[in-house]
């Protein structure tokens, strides 16, 4: 017959307390940002984040998608525990804990190695064509308001084709976040007849990891995660996620 194992009462007052502290948090989420976020299955490289360092004091995400315009309007109505950004407005108003940033969304502009193209200044895109995501232009107008008013913009929320056409010189610039770029490039080169051209990244704006950090209605539980993020990072579990969605690099 198996052993019965035996907890003492202390471990067993221990455990009886963390499950009694425990909680659901739901949370938003963006409809979809592969690989960020993919609803259809609850997953991604922000969504394990969350997930795993809220789990490490037992707390249980839920996550909730929205339209990313809606995520902070979710918050601010009460439909939600948490949300994954504030997108740029101070919930500290709305009774919002800010955490600790669980995830680096780092946009880029992104050319052709083979153009030889060098952007470091707004007038570097002039007479370029640019693809973009959704929202670019409101979000860095110095950059792209010459470019719009000129024909020469265009956004496109199916990141995969910002892959395909600048690979076939349809566009001459891609403004994306390197890691969906990234991702995007490897889902096509499943398909053994897409051989991606060699790019060249152009940083242009300043990375802040306090711009993008989620928001927490409870303060305890915006502690726990804290703390849980520090040890994925200090683990080796949190480049671990990343490195399962973006293996092949």
């Amino acid at each position: 017959m198996p052993r019965t194992m035996h907890i003492g009462p202390a471990v067993a007052l221990a455990l009886w307390m963390q499950a009694a502290l425990a909680t659901e948090v739901s949370m938003a989420f963006g409809e979809k940002i592969p690989p960020f976020c993919f609803p259809e299955t609850d997953s991604g490289i922000e969504l394990d984040v969350m997930r795993e360092a809220l789990a490490l004091r037992g707390h249980v995400l839920k996550p909730r998608y929205y339209s990313f315009a809606r995520i902070p309007i979710a918050f601010k109505a009460g439909e939600v525990d948490a949300a994954m950004t504030d997108l740029g407005e101070d919930m500290t108003a709305w009774g919002a804990f800010y955490g600790n940033p669980a995830v680096l969304y780092d946009n880029v502009f992104i050319t052709l190695k083979e153009r030889h193209l060098a952007i470091s200044r707004p007038e570097d895109l002039q007479g370029l064509t640019v693809i973009s995501f959704a929202g670019a232009a409101r979000r860095y107008p110095d950059w792209l308001d010459a470019v719009r008013k000129a024909g020469h913009y265009y956004e496109q929320n199916d990141q995969a084709l910002q892959v395909l056409t600048l690979d076939r010189g349809r566009y001459d610039v891609v403004l994306s976040d390197r890691n969906i770029f990234r991702y995007f490039t490897l889902q096509l080169k499943l398909n053994k007849s897409f051989k991606p051209k060699p790019v060249t990244e152009h940083a242009f704006a300043r990375l802040n990891p306090m711009d993008y950090r989620p928001v927490f209605r409870d303060s305890g539980i915006r502690d726990d995660f804290n703390a849980g993020l520090k040890y994925l990072k200090d683990s080796g579990r949190f480049q671990a996620i990343y490195s399962k969605y973006l293996a092949g690099e």
